[in-house]
């Protein structure tokens, strides 16, 4: 579709619109997983769109943060899989015995680094290219709301919309006392590009980027030291799941703080000193800042417009996208909703959906499934443990050790679980927590019970593979299965 230039808002300059003026003209200010899927919807149902966006389509999630992070967990794992690979008989040619020397396997650090980096940069190609192919306009340059629905881009050129989405993302969180220098003192978006493994890398925070880097670079090699404020790992996720993590990281030699809250980092000659709030004092090679993220939301005319932020700086919006500016929508990290690109990606398509007036149905947070990438993987949904023991949600639990699946024992898999949360009365499935390799992939058929109302006695009745991992959660099923649903059997 050709553009025409057009006169903007009073006091604003020319303003690019659809020639058509009876096609609605979308803007999205930032690229990531929120901005990008918006996009797609919004086109697929005949809209004119424009994105604006200056750190390169696919955000922080796909250049730097999630698609990085998970490629280099990737070349961990492979560590992994080769560490405990003498338990299952594998021998290296004159080593007798894999597991006795942990020294037979090593990476090359500038090709790890350097295909973390290319495969980035090929999805972030990719998706531009579809974004591309079907009508999409992308500006690459800074932007920032001049009107309810004018985003204009550091060279002046500016965009009216009939609906704006703000997709601006986070950037991690920066502590006065701790801050990077990309050399020693990191956040994980300098990790890609060191030139060395560090030595003993110290890992200031143990949510979860800071468990999923920890479990990742003690398989690559590194010692490494994980400093907690909380008492264990991981304190927003299942408590089972987490001294899982906790008994596996002890096993394998990563040393966790707990209860040790960081007071500052600074450099000392060619490492680092964390200095703890108790007095203590612990000294590596490099320190990973992962205290969280903060949203990219100041200083790009929000407030100006009337949107409302919340006290932590995140755009206040409702369960459709809506901020408190009536076609003015938001989406991902810089909610603060659910800090998951599939949350970001369903905000932006819900608020597409609204703003063009096709079908929609709210967010539901309750169905949302989330994984921490460490070894093994956590993966959830639903209503947590928490929620059940308060007597928030009246539901009944199940857990089975990962150990007692046939298939688990022939992959030399000792640590993990299944456990489901399911209705006293009807059975219906409401959550559930997986431990294990692949969790993430584990968790899809629980993730379609919660979606879909399914109950224990529909799933425990479905055929699972034998032998297979996937065994364990019918299993689990069959087990809380009420014991009425056996009387037309009787």
């Amino acid at each position: 579709m050709s553009d025409l230039l057009v006169r903007g808002p009073a006091g604003f300059p020319p303003v690019r619109r659809g020639q058509d003026r009876g096609v609605p003209h979308i803007v999205i200010l930032g690229a990531g997983p929120g901005g990008y899927e918006a996009a797609l919807v919004a086109a697929s149902i005949g809209a004119s769109v424009t994105i604006v966006d200056a750190d390169g389509v696919g955000g922080a999630c796909v250049l730097t943060d999630c698609v990085p992070s998970k490629t280099l967990i990737a070349t961990s794992n492979a560590m992994s899989a080769v560490a405990g690979a003498g338990s299952l008989g594998v021998r290296l040619a004159g080593v007798p015995d894999v597991s006795d020397r942990p020294d037979v396997a090593g990476i090359d650090v500038g090709r790890v680094y350097a295909r973390v980096k290319a495969l980035a940069a090929a999805q972030s190609r990719d998706i531009e290219t579809r974004l591309e192919k079907e009508g999409v306009r992308i500006v690459h340059a800074p932007g920032r709301l001049v009107g309810p629905h004018a985003v204009e881009t550091d060279a002046g050129e500016a965009f009216v919309g009939d609906g704006v989405l703000i997709a601006t993302g986070a950037s991690p969180r920066i502590l006065p006392s701790a801050v990077p220098d990309g050399e020693r003192i990191l956040t994980w978006r300098h990790l890609y590009d060191l030139d060395v493994l560090p030595e003993h890398l110290i890992v200031v925070g143990s949510g979860v980027t800071g468990a999923e880097f920890a479990s990742a670079y003690r398989a690559l090699g590194s010692a490494v030291t994980l400093v907690s404020s909380r008492d264990r790992v991981l304190p927003g996720e299942d408590a089972d799941a987490a001294r899982v993590l906790e008994e596996v990281f002890e096993r394998r030699g990563l040393e966790v703080l707990g209860a040790s809250r960081a007071s500052a980092v600074r450099r000392s000659g060619d490492g680092v000193v964390v200095e703890l709030a108790d007095g203590r004092v612990v000294s590596g090679s490099h320190a990973l800042m992962a205290v969280g993220s903060v949203p990219r939301t100041e200083g790009i005319g929000l407030t100006d417009v009337g949107v409302r932020l919340d006290v932590g700086g995140h755009v206040i919006v409702d369960r459709v996208s809506r901020t408190a500016v009536p076609g003015v929508y938001a989406a991902g990290d810089c909610t603060g909703v659910l800090p998951l690109a599939s949350v970001a990606a369903m905000q932006g398509r819900i608020a597409m959906w609204h703003a063009l007036g096709a079908a929609v149905a709210p967010l539901r947070l309750g169905t949302v499934s989330s994984t921490v990438f460490t070894e093994p993987e956590i993966a959830t949904v639903g209503v947590s443990q928490r929620a059940v023991d308060s007597g928030a949600v009246p539901a009944e639990m199940t857990m089975l050790p990962l150990a007692r699946n046939p298939r688990a024992k022939m992959q030399g898999i000792s640590e993990g679980f299944v456990k489901l949360f399911s209705r006293s009365g009807s059975g219906s499935v409401v959550g559930g927590v997986v431990v294990a390799p692949r969790a993430s992939e584990l968790i899809l058929p629980i993730s379609l019970a919660v979606q879909n109302g399914l109950t224990v006695d529909q799933i425990s009745h479905t055929f699972a593979i034998y032998p297979s991992l996937s065994g364990s959660i019918t299993e689990a099923a069959r087990v809380v299965m009420p014991s009425d649903a056996f009387a037309n059997t009787l």
